[in-house]
């Protein structure tokens, strides 16, 4: 019996998408881990190193609308597996880089193919399970995010201490056989055709690509520098100026193209246009933990990095837990209880944060960081549940890679927002921003960041209350709109 006409054939599809997440996911987070030694061995500085996971995360930015277009156009296998194979490619590649900038430019090629396999991911998993599962399944997958999330810290840290950093790059391509092998054995190309979808014809919207990527590229780069030029500083403030008009050139050729690289009618629908801000806004408010809190854990409290790990990785195994529990409760009882109830536990705990100091007990930052993971799990599996369902089948790549993209913005953006509030405290108390100068408990320089990262998180956890109205807001049923019905078909 072929794979594709076995029983549990969706479930099969299932592992095959989950061991992709996995791997992208521990990739980020094992990489991240690295970069301190690769700084060392290259001598250069962090600012430089940084663009190893910056260039990688505007990159992605870049390509995912591009991918999800292709892959609705194309076929969701075929832009799937090609996407394997050049993110596995470059990333091992990536491994022998005798230079800083030879890393960050594979890494970059390698973020195209990552841009393909996400943009893919929960497209296909929507196409293969009926609706009545759909939470479920995205549940489960975001449980599958929250175990990467886990593992990537950890597994990167042992193999850079035992075969140094070049075996965190080497471990893609390994990873990456296994889950391209399953991908050609199991996904059938018939069953995850888009379907009668308008981008089977009609030319490439090259003018939107280019002014998606044009957008993207302006906008995080000005975001990206803000705080070391100064966010009213000329470059910057042209920045902002440049992605505004680029943003406008983009709109106006995608209401004139004929097949359009984002279909901008899908705004027009409530559920969608409502469940994209909402994950735009969470994104932005919890986006900068996972970058401030070590520097707090490490620098401040003196906590090794290993354990400074177990403490964030509470965050991760309770979203992973909340993520499957909600998924499969939203196809029973609907998504909108679990969209307000999450923004409400994310938003709790994000205020327990905001009141850690030096002199707090972990056990505090501890009950913060799993009300948040708890939150998230429960509100981002259920919320693109609901985005999924709004949409036509024909359109799951192009949404899939939009949900993405929504993510990545909001994320570079939150990230900024908050080290923007935390370095202006600590320039409102007189000590320099230097978070390396950030030591002890009781430090000048150490109290200034607790209190900034206090003010970053209250108003985190303010903009998670601001999710929790615009979740009551969303109607609650898909059925009020055509383009869900169609879906239906």
């Amino acid at each position: 019996m072929r794979v594709k006409q076995t029983a549990n054939y969706k479930w099969l599809v299932f592992l095959t998408i989950g061991l992709g997440t996995f791997m992208a996911v521990v990739d980020h987070g094992s990489i991240n881990m690295a970069m301190p030694t690769i700084a060392a061995e290259f001598k250069t500085n962090l600012s430089r190193v940084q663009w190893i996971s910056l260039g990688y995360a505007v990159s992605v930015s870049i390509f995912l609308l591009p991918a999800g277009y292709l892959a609705d156009r194309f076929g969701r296998k075929e832009t799937y597996v090609v996407g394997f194979v050049i993110f596995a490619t470059a990333a091992g590649l990536a491994g022998f880089g005798n230079s800083v900038p030879m890393i960050i430019g594979l890494r970059a090629v390698s973020a195209v193919g990552s841009a393909m396999i996400m943009a893919n991911g929960m497209a296909i998993l929507t196409t293969v399970f009926p609706r009545t599962e759909r939470g479920k399944v995205l549940g489960a997958h975001m449980t599958i995010v929250g175990v990467g999330s886990m593992f990537g810290p950890v597994v990167g840290g042992l193999l850079v201490g035992v075969w140094g950093w070049r075996s965190v790059f080497f471990l893609n391509p390994i990873i990456g056989l296994f889950a391209l092998a399953a991908a050609l054995l199991v996904l059938d190309r018939l069953q995850l055709s888009p379907g009668n979808s308008k981008r089977a014809g009609g030319a490439y919207d090259w003018a939107g690509a280019i002014f998606s990527a044009l957008t993207l590229l302006t906008f995080l780069l000005t975001i990206t520098f803000g705080n070391s030029l100064g966010w009213t500083s000329f470059i910057i403030m042209t920045g902002f100026v440049v992605s505004l008009a680029l943003a406008v050139g983009f709109l106006l050729s995608e209401r004139r193209a004929a097949v359009p690289i984002l279909d901008l009618t899908l705004f027009n629908n409530r559920v969608f246009s409502m469940g994209i801000l909402a994950g735009f806004i969470a994104f932005l408010s919890t986006a900068s933990l996972w970058f401030l809190l070590p520097f707090y854990l490490q620098n401040v409290r003196g906590i090794e990095p290993s354990q400074g790990g177990l403490v964030l990785v509470s965050s991760a195994g309770a979203m992973a837990f909340m993520g499957a529990i909600a998924g499969r409760l939203s196809d029973r009882f609907g998504w909108k209880p679990f969209n307000i109830a999450g923004p409400i536990l994310t938003g709790s705990g994000l205020l327990v944060i905001s009141r850690v100091d030096g002199s707090s007990h972990l056990v505090l930052l501890i009950v913060g960081l799993i009300l948040v993971g708890l939150g998230n799990g429960m509100f981002h599996s259920t919320n693109h549940s609901s985005i999924m369902g709004a949409v036509k089948t024909s359109s799951y790549g192009i949404v899939s890679a939009f949900v993405n993209l929504n993510r990545q913005t909001a994320s570079t953006i939150g990230l900024a927002m908050a080290t923007a509030i935390v370095v202006a405290t600590m320039n409102g108390a007189g000590v320099a921003p230097d978070l390396t100068m950030v030591t002890g408990t009781t430090s000048e320089v150490s109290l200034a960041f607790t209190k900034g990262l206090g003010a970053a998180y209250s108003l985190a956890a303010g903009l998670m209350g601001i999710v929790v109205v615009v979740s009551m807001l969303k109607p609650q049923s898909n059925k009020e709109t055509s383009m869900q019905k169609e879906g239906n078909a």
